[in-house]
C-alpha cells in the first residue's frame, strides 16, 4: 500500500522552484528553531545533488538535453543564482561542492542555442561584488574562487572585474598566508589576465602604471618564492602573448623592470630562473633599447656572458638553447651609447 503513495519525482522546473523556496527559507529565517532549520538544510543538500544528477547524469544514464535546458532556463529566470550565492555561508562543504559543479555546468548550458548564463550575468554584474570579497572569508574562500572562475569565462564578466576596484585587492589576496587560498587566488588572477585577450590588452594599456607597480613590488619582489615563481611565469605569459605586444614594447624599455629581472635571474629556484630568462630575453632582443638599458647591459657584459654560458636546464630543449645562443650573441656585440654620464649603472 505504501508504494501507491510514493511521491512523484519533481520535474527539472519543479526542482528549481523548490530550490528557490528552500534558499529563501535558509536566507531569511535565521530565527527559526534549530531542528527545523537543520531539516531544511538537509533537504537543500539532497536537492542540490538531484540537480547535479540532472545536469551530469548518474554514471549510467546520460543527461537529457531538454531537461537540462528547462532547468537552466528556470534557474536564471527566477534569479536563483543570486540567492544561491547569498546562501553559500549557510551550506556544508558537501553542498558547496555540489553548488560549484552545478554552477560550472550552467555556465555552458544552451537554451535555444544561446548560453543564457552570459546574458544573465551581464545584467547582474553586482553579483561579482559578493564573490570577489569572498576571498576574505577563510572558511569558504575556495568556493567563491571556484564560482568566480566559472563566471569570468564570460567576457562581459571578466571586463567588469578587470575594470573594478576589486582588481587592486588581488594583490592583497595573493599575499594570503594560507597556501590553498593563495593558490586559488593565483588561479583566478591568471584566468583574468589570460583568457580574454582583447579585454586584457585594453586593461593593461589603460592601467599600466599602477598595475605593474603593484606587480613588481607585491609579487615579483615578494619574500615568498612561490609568489615570485607564479608571478614571473604569468608575466612571461602576458608579455609573450601577441595581443599584448604594445604593452610588451613599453615594458622592455624600463630599466627598473630589467633590474628586477636581473635580480630574479640570480634566484636560487631553477624554475624562477628559467621563467625569468624568457622575460629577460625580451629586453636583450629589443632593437630600440633606451641608452640606460644599453649601458647596463654593456657594463655587465662579461658577467652576463659568463652567467648564460653556464646557464642550463635539466632537460633537452632546442628552443631554449637557440634563445640562449641568440642572447649571448646579442650581448657580445652591444655597443656602449655615446652619452652614458646620466645613467645609473647597475651591477649584475
Amino acid at each position: 500500500m505504501k508504494g501507491l503513495f510514493k511521491a512523484k519525482p519533481r520535474t527539472p522546473v519543479e526542482m528549481v522552484q523548490y530550490l528557490h523556496e528552500l534558499l529563501l527559507f535558509v536566507h531569511g529565517n535565521t530565527e527559526t528553531r534549530e531542528k527545523k532549520r537543520a531539516e531544511k538544510i538537509a533537504e537543500l543538500d539532497k536537492l542540490l545533488l538531484d540537480i547535479r544528477t540532472v545536469l551530469f547524469g548518474d554514471g549510467q544514464i546520460e543527461p537529457n538535453a531538454e531537461s537540462c535546458a528547462q532547468l537552466t532556463k528556470e534557474f536564471f529566470q527566477k534569479d536563483t543564482f543570486r540567492l544561491l550565492i547569498s546562501c553559500l555561508p549557510s551550506l556544508d562543504s558537501g553542498a558547496r561542492q555540489n553548488v560549484i559543479h552545478v554552477i560550472a555546468n550552467l555556465q555552458r548550458q544552451k537554451v535555444n542555442s544561446k548560453v543564457i548564463a552570459s546574458e544573465y550575468l551581464g545584467n547582474n554584474l553586482d553579483i561579482m561584488d559578493t564573490l570577489l570579497p569572498g576571498y576574505e572569508d577563510g572558511d569558504i574562500a575556495w568556493t567563491y574562487g571556484s564560482i568566480l572562475r566559472e563566471c569570468i569565462r564570460h567576457q562581459n564578466v571578466a571586463r567588469y572585474v578587470l575594470e573594478s576596484d576589486h582588481m587592486k585587492k588581488f594583490f592583497q589576496y595573493l599575499q594570503n598566508p594560507n597556501f590553498d587560498i593563495a593558490s586559488d587566488v593565483q588561479a583566478t588572477f591568471k584566468e583574468l589576465l589570460t583568457r580574454h585577450k582583447s579585454t586584457v590588452a585594453e586593461f593593461l594599456s589603460a592601467n599600466y602604471d599602477w598595475f605593474f607597480h603593484e606587480y613588481n613590488t607585491k609579487l615579483l619582489q615578494s619574500e615568498s618564492y612561490i609568489t615570485r615563481r607564479h608571478a614571473v611565469k604569468l608575466l612571461g605569459d602576458m608579455l609573450l602573448d601577441r595581443s599584448n605586444s604594445a604593452v610588451m614594447v613599453r615594458y622592455v624599455t624600463s630599466l627598473e623592470h630589467m633590474r628586477i629581472m636581473m635580480n630574479l635571474l640570480r634566484d636560487s629556484n631553477k624554475t624562477i630562473k628559467l621563467d625569468t630568462f624568457h622575460v629577460f630575453k625580451l629586453f636583450v632582443a629589443n632593437q630600440n633599447k633606451p641608452p640606460e638599458i644599453l649601458s647596463v647591459l654593456v657594463t655587465n657584459r662579461s658577467k652576463l656572458l659568463r652567467f648564460f654560458g653556464e646557464f642550463n636546464i635539466d632537460k633537452e630543449d632546442d628552443q631554449f638553447e637557440a634563445d640562449k645562443s641568440q642572447i649571448i650573441k646579442e650581448i657580445a656585440t652591444l655597443q656602449q651609447p655615446a652619452d652614458r654620464s646620466c645613467h645609473d649603472l647597475e651591477s649584475f
